[in-house]
């Protein structure tokens, strides 16, 4: 991939801390453009990705939109449409809240644990194609994310 200033044809920047904050952007950026390629033959976008891990996650127990919605990578995301688009492939399933009836029940269905299921050994091939880090570094990348984000 090169240098930052390489890929966006950039000679410098007015500080470090201005280069890693474009850094940052621009790598999740390509990040989000290689996992759609990763994704697309399975008819996903990576926010219903993030959405089936999350249900997956529940063990069999039923989530309400708003908790998917809090628990989302891109919190911008509208959770109830990516629900409604899953639910279209038979992916998730609704029902009424038991505790509240204004509020709508999200489970996982078999078909979207099998989607799961055959993507991860994509999704393992591409983290690693993707990540040209030693484990120690990224071990030290995730502490500096987590740092960052204070």
């Amino acid at each position: 991939m090169g240098s930052l200033e390489e890929a966006i044809k950039q000679k410098e920047f007015k500080d470090p801390y201005n280069k890693l904050v474009v850094n940052l952007l621009y790598t999740h950026s390509y990040l989000v453009s290689a996992q759609n390629g990763v994704l697309k033959p399975f008819d996903l976008s990576p926010e219903q990705y993030n959405v089936l891990r999350i249900l997956r996650g529940q063990n069999g127990v039923p989530i309400t939109v708003s908790s998917i919605q809090d628990r989302m990578l891109n919190r911008m995301s509208n959770a109830s449409r990516l629900v409604d688009k899953l639910k279209a492939k038979m992916l998730v399933e609704r029902s009424e809240c038991s505790n509240d009836r204004r509020q709508v029940d999200i489970m996982i269905t078999e078909k979207g644990l099998q989607i799961l299921d055959d993507l991860q050994v994509h999704m393992e091939g591409f983290n690693n194609q993707v990540i040209n880090l030693t484990k120690e570094e990224v071990d030290t990348m995730n502490e500096l994310l987590d740092k960052l984000r204070g």
